[in-house]
């Protein structure tokens, strides 16, 4: 191998040998936190598909509606004062803005209230608004409280 070929493929091996952050404190709360919110996404985002591709079941959107309400509150207990650490992706404002982070936190709650609500009358009408909701909550948090 030419020496301008070690030198091409010298930043790919930096590349690889960076992977993610662990969270090594103890509990991991960042890790915790981060998979709690991918477990609500695994809920959520099927349902979308099912309204997206027209494909809707109303039992299966209401059991995965219920799933979604059973999980949402997992992750929020995770964010104490001393959290903000990587591999978090969490803003300061999470902390230098708590009583704005928690009014989007009781948006979200209440939005996923809602479509529980909607998707418990078993009409396809009925679930398209809230679907919405729940998800603009979760688009207006992370613009304001999430790094990219």
């Amino acid at each position: 191998m030419s020496r301008s070929s070690v030198l091409l493929l010298l930043p790919f091996v930096f590349l690889a040998a960076c992977g993610e952050v662990e969270d090594t404190r103890p509990g991991q709360p960042v890790k915790t936190r981060q998979e709690a919110f991918k477990s609500i996404l695994r809920s959520f985002e099927p349902m979308g598909t099912m309204l997206k591709d027209n494909r809707y079941d109303a039992d299966k959107f209401a059991a995965m509606a219920a799933e979604l309400v059973a999980k949402r509150d997992e992750p929020w207990g995770h964010f104490g004062a001393d959290t903000n650490y990587p591999p978090s992706k969490s803003k300061p404002e999470v902390w230098s803005k708590a009583a704005e982070f928690d009014k989007q936190k009781q948006g979200f709650l209440a939005a996923t209230d809602e479509l529980l609500a909607a998707a418990n009358k078993k009409d396809k009408n009925a679930v398209g608004e809230p679907y919405k909701k729940v998800y603009d909550t979760c688009q207006t948090c992370h613009r304001n409280f999430r790094e990219r």
